[in-house]
């Protein structure tokens, strides 16, 4: 238990070196999102091979889904993080996802309370509301940093990326679940596969800048 809680804990220091490189070097977000997408492909196939090993036709019409899927969400990122101002959005976005997250695991540990869907055994409803209040409160006084200014239509922003983040996160968990597996993989010592770390951020990061397109 405890040396899973330190290869946790380490993974998650360079996850956070990683994403910092990602804002400083475009080249290295560019080479970050090739990898990351492969290995995420390579964990989809397997789920998939799995779920559906009967059907080769399922089985290959899901993968150019999410091959197409994952080229459009990388492409994108890419070229948007081009302009210094649509850079800050995403990240903007990103972080809010991964506050998401970080509410849903905190409050949803501490509080537990009744469970959110059987798909995923481990959400609570605390948690889906702790990974909503953290998510707004975070896009909130990042905002406020910003600008030095208030505007509450960001928490309709922080909600929404909330929203898609754990929607994304309860697709995959329905996948695992189907598939018969804990993990997409074991590329991330002590978190899982890549999946299993941008499930959220895969529906969250459209869903919030969506969001922004509406309401600006």
């Amino acid at each position: 238990m405890k040396n899973n809680l330190k290869q946790r804990i380490l993974t998650s220091l360079i996850l956070i070196l990683i994403l910092f490189l990602m804002t400083i070097s475009t080249y290295f977000l560019g080479y970050f999102l090739i990898i990351a997408g492969i290995i995420s492909l390579i964990e989809f196939f397997n789920m998939n091979l799995i779920i559906f090993k009967k059907n080769k036709v399922i089985q290959l019409f899901n993968n150019i889904l999410f091959i197409t899927y994952i080229f459009i969400f990388s492409s994108a990122f890419i070229v948007f993080s081009s302009y210094l101002h649509l850079k800050i959005l995403l990240f903007t976005i990103l972080l809010s996802c991964v506050a998401s997250d970080i509410g849903g695991f905190i409050i949803g540990k501490f509080l537990k309370g009744p469970k959110l869907i059987k798909i995923s055994p481990n959400k609570t409803i605390t948690g889906a509301i702790g990974s909503l209040v953290f998510s707004a409160a975070f896009i909130l006084f990042l905002f406020y940093y910003l600008t030095e200014n208030i505007n509450y239509y960001v928490l309709i922003i922080g909600l929404a990326t909330s929203v898609g983040s754990q929607i994304g996160d309860l697709f995959f968990s329905f996948l695992k679940r189907k598939s018969n597996l804990k993990d997409t993989g074991n590329f991330l010592p002590g978190h899982g596969g890549v999946l299993d770390r941008i499930d959220g951020i895969l529906l969250g990061v459209p869903v919030g800048f969506g969001s922004i397109i509406l309401i600006y």
